[in-house]
């Protein structure tokens, strides 16, 4: 049964959410029994799907804070944002310069209904319902063009999204256009699924194109070549994990060792347009 909102957006419970599956396997409260099903499935033949989907949100907070805290980029567009977590990019960004912006960006109900909420407490960020894979949308999008200055520099996160986009569906391109509207000095964080030709890669790609029809990993080159046409800061494209640790968030705290499989099957890199 659909269920609509005081704000008129429909959401099904009886289907899986991407969104809502992340936000399972995070700890979050805002998802069905269809969606802990699916989770469940992860955390039972990828024993190690909630560390990955931990990493991943580190990484997108430690960016989200050295972008904040090394450069003057004060604007951000966060594209499949998700439902909100502790830390959120507003959050992060505003805690280290309180002037940041923030837009976020996503197509699922469960996120804009989130969303109305947020504006309610923060002036400085949007919401917007679209689909990532139009960005034109989205730089459209009458409350984007209200935070957004374009002559200005801007972040564009792609955490943990473009392995949600088929490669007929041209996740280069979509990067490709958003370098092509934002100005030099502008950055570009990706996080994305990371191909580690071995059977717990092949099993999580196999169950996410059962459950949602998409899902294509990676390899780093592959993930680097979506940024083609920026600067790939240090170190490059890494696992998640690896990528700029700070203190006691880091692997290699307390000593180097090596990272589990789990730890190796998302990568992290920060990009710039020169």
């Amino acid at each position: 049964m659909v269920a609509v909102t005081d704000d008129g957006i429909s959401i099904d419970p009886t289907r899986p959410s991407i969104a809502r599956v992340y936000d399972y396997l995070l700890g979050g409260k805002d998802n069905y029994a269809v969606d802990r099903e699916i989770g469940d499935v992860f955390k039972r033949d990828l024993p190690g799907s909630v560390a990955i989907a931990f990493a991943n949100r580190a990484a997108l907070i430690r960016a989200v804070g050295q972008i904040a805290t090394t450069t003057d980029v004060r604007q951000f567009i966060d594209l499949g944002s998700g439902l909100p977590t502790a830390d959120n990019v507003h959050q992060v960004a505003q805690r280290h310069a309180p002037e940041s912006r923030v837009v976020y960006v996503d197509i699922d109900p469960q996120v804009l209904v989130h969303g109305r909420a947020l504006l309610e407490e923060n002036d400085r960020t949007r919401v917007v319902a679209a689909d990532v894979r139009h960005p034109e949308d989205v730089l459209s999008h009458p409350d984007t063009q209200e935070l957004i200055d374009f002559d200005r520099p801007v972040a564009v996160m792609f955490s943990a999204i473009l392995h949600h986009v088929n490669d007929d569906e041209d996740p280069a391109g979509i990067v490709r256009y958003w370098r092509e509207h934002v100005p030099s000095g502008s950055c570009f964080f990706v996080s994305h699924f990371r191909s580690g030709n071995n059977p717990e890669t092949e099993e999580a790609e196999r169950v996410l194109q059962q459950t949602f029809g998409r899902g294509r990993w990676r390899t780093d080159k592959e993930i680097a070549s979506l940024l083609d046409g920026l600067e790939i800061l240090d170190p490059g494209i890494v696992p998640a994990p690896l990528w700029r640790p700070e203190g006691a968030d880091s692997p290699l705290h307390g000593g180097e060792r090596d990272l589990t499989v789990w730890e190796r099957l998302i990568s992290a890199g920060l990009a710039r347009k020169v």
